[in-house]
């Protein structure tokens, strides 16, 4: 399943020399952050021994100077370590009529293209100048509601309150170049390409990355309940390349307004190519933040997925039956100020044990002398 090899610096964006990134490689003593700023590479781990730890105490200066080859040498890792990973899900249109599509077809994809066409007539119109929690939210919630046609998911689309949901366990990302896996016994799934936003301990965003939230849609077709099976799996969650940090250059109206690009690619010939943008999120980011904190405290901090607009629907075997996943599949997602993220696809039971957990993590730096300050 590995990617040919290819120089994962080719990931970053066009200006990564004039911005600042944070992300991790596999060295052989065992994982170690780095920060590329002007256009150069730091080792980081005698400065704070992890992700979190840089960002908890914004130490981004200093580190021991990489050369480029040596770099491209390592495996590059998922960007962050310690940080909680959270999801916001729904925040799109096109993503909540899906959901409600998966919803009423109860995770059978022969059903979806007879069941959306239904529910745009029954909407009359569209989502996607509808503001949550907003007075003609409610009106439009009052109205499907006569006719029969609300939705758990419409809930969270218009109303006042986002999804926000646990994604993966602490550690258990994986990054650019690694598989990424979809559940052996589901049969209609896909990926979800999204910004992901990057916090610290005191809840204030310091950067973002892409991300691939690996969805089963039968799963979470068949009930709600099911989306931890639907969204928690071995190898479920991709980040990267790196964490692009806030500067005067890069801010969060940059990521307000990201373009994201995918493509997934076939070992059968498929080939189906998307495009989202985040000028169409129902909240914006830093709204998506205020409620993924709510009254939590993160103190290594958290990521959020900010959710996606793709939702495919074009057929890949046979018509009406829509996407689903083959093992092989490469998945490419792109934005400009963010770089490049790349995945081959495989099941989350064939994908790669995912085996350094927090002690562990923690017992590697002990041994490499990390943890004495």
């Amino acid at each position: 399943m590995a990617l040919d090899r290819q120089p994962w610096l080719d990931a970053l964006p066009h200006d990564w020399r004039d911005g600042s990134f944070l992300g991790r490689i596999a060295t052989p003593d065992g994982p170690s952050p780095i920060m590329l700023r002007g256009g150069v590479a730091h080792d980081m781990a005698r400065v704070r021994p992890t992700v979190a730890h840089l960002i908890a105490d914004r130490a981004f200066d200093g580190g021991t100077p990489i050369e480029a080859e040596t770099l491209a040498g390592f495996d590059l890792l998922s960007p962050i370590d310690l940080h909680c990973v959270k999801a916001a899900g729904v925040t799109f249109a096109v993503s909540a009529l899906e959901r409600v599509i998966e919803e009423r077809a109860r995770g059978d994809h022969g059903r979806a293209a007879s069941l959306r066409e239904g529910l745009e007539r029954a909407l009359g119109g569209d989502l996607r100048g509808v503001v949550p929690g907003s007075a003609e939210a409610d009106a439009l919630k009052q109205r499907l509601i006569a006719e029969g046609m609300w939705s758990q998911y419409l809930e969270v689309a218009i109303g006042p309150d986002a999804e926000i949901f646990t994604k993966s366990p602490v550690l258990s990302t994986v990054g650019w170049g690694a598989p990424v896996g979809f559940r052996s016994d589901s049969t209609w799934n896909n990926p979800e390409p999204e910004v992901v936003v990057v916090a610290g301990p005191d809840g204030r965003a310091i950067g973002a990355t892409l991300g691939n939230d690996v969805n089963l849609r039968d799963f979470e077709g068949r009930s709600a309940l099911l989306l931890g099976k639907a969204k928690d799996n071995n190898a479920s969650c991709s980040l990267g390349p790196l964490i692009r940090l806030f500067d005067d250059g890069f801010t969060m109206d940059d990521v307000a307004r990201a373009e994201i690009a995918m493509t997934i690619e076939g070992t059968d010939g498929y080939r189906l190519d998307g495009a989202s943008t985040m000028r169409e999120i129902s909240r914006h980011p830093e709204e998506l933040l205020r409620q993924a904190l709510s009254e939590h405290h993160y103190p290594d901090g958290l990521v959020l997925f900010c959710g996606t607009l793709f939702a495919p629907t074009q057929d890949r075997d046979e018509a009406g039956r829509g996407f689903t996943h083959k093992v092989g599949d490469v998945v490419t997602i792109a934005s400009g100020r963010l770089g490049t993220l790349v995945n081959p696809v495989t099941t989350s039971r064939d994908a790669p044990v995912w085996t350094m957990g927090i002690a562990g993590l923690f017992h590697n730096l002990a041994m490499r002398g990390l943890l004495a300050a």
